[in-house]
C-alpha cells in the first residue's frame, strides 16, 4: 500500500480534522483544483465541489468529497 493510499484509508476512516494538505492531496489523485477568490473548486471527473481553503478542512466537504471519489 503507498502512502496516498494509506492517506486516503485514514481520511475515510475519521474524516474529521483532516489537514488542508491531505485533503488537496486526494483531490489530485482523482482530479484537478482551480484557485479563485476565498473558496476553490475540486474537479473530479463530470462534478465540481467548491471548498473553502481553511485548515483544518470540515468534514461536511470531506464527506463530499469522498462521495464523489466512490461514484466514479
Amino acid at each position: 500500500m503507498s502512502k496516498k493510499d494509506k492517506a486516503e484509508a485514514r481520511i475515510r476512516n475519521n474524516p474529521k480534522g483532516v489537514s488542508l494538505d491531505d485533503f488537496e492531496t486526494l483531490v489530485r489523485k482523482y482530479g484537478l483544483i482551480e484557485m479563485g477568490g476565498k473558496h476553490a473548486k475540486a474537479r473530479i471527473g463530470n462534478t465540481t465541489l467548491t471548498y473553502k481553503r481553511v485548515n483544518p478542512i470540515p468534514p461536511e466537504y470531506v464527506t463530499d468529497l469522498l462521495e464523489i471519489i466512490d461514484t466514479l
